[in-house]
């Protein structure tokens, strides 16, 4: 694989990281937890996905704790929130931002890592959708909210889409780097389409009515 796409990967794994750290502390800070609950919170966010996924692959040492690269990004995006907490919420309008762009990016590396090792390819894709949601799933069950991924919004279906989408583009022969890029594109884009016209799953219910 070329270098530029492994920086690229590499790029969008520290996008993810940090943008995930600045979710789970503006999360914390709604909630009005101490400094170490934010702290918590944001690291939490942001190498929940990726710690299970590894675990799940056998990827052992997990990829976070072998080297400071992670650390230092979560803490850099935990203290950018707590210090321009005002200017942060101002640029993200909505905690949605920062966990569509997280989610888009950490699919990408959660599908290359899994077809990278032999995995099927819809063992991949769920594997993509591990890395995305479960940091978020951690971050809003410890603080008390109900997970993104289990309300009507098109969350999930966002990621298992864009992965179809790389699964497609690669199949095809289309290089890698576009492939990443019109992957990530493709869950913000539909991400941004469904909260700007209210397009939602159908509910289940046990209701006859």
């Amino acid at each position: 694989m070329p270098s530029f796409e492994i920086d690229l990967i590499l790029l969008f794994d520290y996008i993810g990281t940090i943008v995930f750290a600045i979710s789970g502390t503006l999360t914390a800070a709604q909630k009005r937890l101490d400094i170490f609950g934010a702290i918590f919170i944001g690291f939490v966010t942001a190498i929940g996905g990726g710690t299970v996924r590894d675990i799940m692959l056998g990827n052992l040492p997990v990829s976070w704790i072998q080297t400071y690269d992670y650390f230092f990004l979560i803490l850099a995006g935990v203290l950018i929130t707590i210090i321009f907490k005002k200017l942060v919420v101002k640029l993200r309008n909505t905690l949605f931002l920062f966990d569509t762009i997280g989610i888009g990016v950490f699919t990408v590396i959660g599908l290359e890592k899994a077809l990278a090792l032999g995995i099927s390819a819809p063992i991949a894709v769920i594997m993509g959708l591990s890395s995305a949601v479960v940091g978020g799933i951690i971050r809003d069950t410890l603080t008390n909210e109900v997970p993104l991924i289990f309300h009507k919004e098109i969350y999930a279906t966002a990621c298992i889409t864009g992965a179809i989408v790389f699964l497609a583009l690669n199949y095809f022969g289309v290089p890698e780097v576009i492939c990443e890029t019109v992957t990530v594109l493709t869950i913000i884009g539909i991400r941004l389409w469904a909260v700007r016209y209210n397009i939602t799953m159908p509910h289940v219910s046990l209701s006859e009515k």
